[in-house]
């Protein structure tokens, strides 16, 4: 079965941290009212998981406040190669001496009223995109083959999906006829101001230094005459900052929280290791 992680449905008293960026809380809100599956784009650690995490708990509080019913959980799939439609949808387990269904983190999600996170979905099977477009258009609905069910959805689950499109492989990529299921939205590193107040809330490091690597991210992201893929994710950022509030020199901690962590290639460590020496003390 795949890894899952399933929040209370009681909603926790704080919410998940979030800085946002543009309009995408208002964006998220207004599609799930409507119902309308959601397409996460952007790079690795720009916080798309986090967005989700956040959004949830506001739906939660809202419904919270108008009703006595429970609030719907969030269920996050962290989808992988050999995750399976199987995997999604449930299967028959032996229970002692007999045979019993099981069902899988999205037929849980339908049934429940819950929202359902597939994160990096295109890294699973392709049998898995072809399981969710039932539930990503007007019929709402979710076949289960092996029990001879055809769940209707509950009015309030509501499927968002995620990928890197930057990252994926053309054989990876979504195909137009699950892509135009969902409601889209392009998340990307934020500006330096914003990523400042991100790293600084995140790591408890001071606004200085927090500026400082936020510079760093900028100028990595840069690199790409250095033959750099994928730059330095707000995460790795944080990392970074969490480090250095722990005791470690901060030019050390951006080489393993940042240099080493984005590859192996040498000339991209000595192109890092240049703007941390210009930019930390």
């Amino acid at each position: 079965m795949p890894s899952t992680t399933i929040t209370s449905p009681n909603p926790p008293a704080d919410p998940p941290w979030y800085q946002p960026v543009a309009d995408e809380v208002q964006l998220f809100e207004a599609a799930y009212l409507a119902r309308m599956p959601v397409l996460l784009k952007g790079p690795t650690g720009c916080g798309k998981t986090r967005f989700v995490e956040h959004m949830a708990w506001r739906i939660a509080q809202g419904r919270a406040d108008k009703s006595s019913n429970a609030a719907p959980a969030l269920i996050t799939v962290s989808c992988h190669e050999d995750l399976s439609a199987t995997d999604l949808i449930g299967r028959h387990l032996l229970l002692d001496d007999r045979t019993v269904w099981t069902d899988g983190p999205l037929t849980r999600a339908v049934r429940s009223g819950a929202i359902c996170y597939l994160d990096e979905v295109v890294e699973a099977r392709k049998d898995t995109t072809v399981v969710i477009h039932s539930l990503a258009d007007h019929r709402r609905t979710l076949s289960i083959d092996k029990t001879g069910e055809l769940l209707q959805a509950h009015p309030d689950f509501l499927l968002v999906i995620s990928y890197n499109p930057g990252y994926q492989s053309a054989v990876k990529d979504l195909k137009p006829s699950t892509r135009q299921r969902f409601v889209s939205l392009d998340f990307g590193y934020p500006s330096v101001e914003l990523e400042t107040t991100i790293i600084a809330h995140e790591s408890g490091i001071d606004l200085a230094m927090a500026e400082r690597l936020a510079l760093i991210g900028q100028k990595v992201r840069h690199l790409r005459e250095e033959g750099l893929d994928d730059g330095a994710s707000t995460r790795l950022l944080i990392y970074a900052g969490q480090l250095m509030v722990r005791g470690i020199a901060p030019r050390r901690a951006c080489d393993v929280a940042i240099a080493r962590a984005i590859g192996d290639d040498a000339a991209v460590h000595d192109a890092i290791a240049d703007i941390v020496d210009v930019l930390m003390p």
